[in-house]
């Protein structure tokens, strides 16, 4: 294995981190939706990252779920069916941190990010030959 696909299991050890912060909110008493969303983007930009990775390829410094998933649909063109919720995801990455528009997600649109990202996890490890 060399040096950049050793670091691999770094990259989804940050997504399942992300994915926890999101199962620890939805415990809280006051679920903060916009931290819930921004961490469902930031688990499958690292799901995405960690694939990279695995497969030697140089990682550019991006929150754009749409480019990071075109790279890894050229390596495995079945995650190409992830393109809508990466199009949803997306938008948390940076926007929804700064309350330049006041927009905050509710619940409904919060659980929707949630799933969107569970669904690149099981089909980034099913890609990876992971269990899930």
């Amino acid at each position: 294995m060399s040096a950049p696909e050793s670091n691999y299991p770094a990259w989804l050890a940050k997504a399942e981190s992300d994915l926890l912060n999101i199962e620890n909110n939805l415990s809280a008493s006051h679920v903060p939706w916009d931290t819930v969303c921004f961490h469902a983007q930031q688990a499958a930009e690292k799901l995405f990252k960690a694939f990279l990775v695995r497969h030697g390829r140089p990682l550019v410094r991006t929150h754009d779920l749409i480019a990071l998933l075109a790279a890894c649909a050229e390596i495995d063109p079945s995650l190409a069916g992830l393109q809508q919720d990466c199009q949803k995801l997306s938008y948390y990455a940076v926007a929804s941190r700064y309350p330049a528009d006041l927009y905050e997600p509710e619940e409904k649109e919060a659980r929707q990010m949630i799933e969107a990202a569970r669904r690149v996890r099981v089909e980034v490890l099913r890609s990876l030959g992971r269990n899930y």
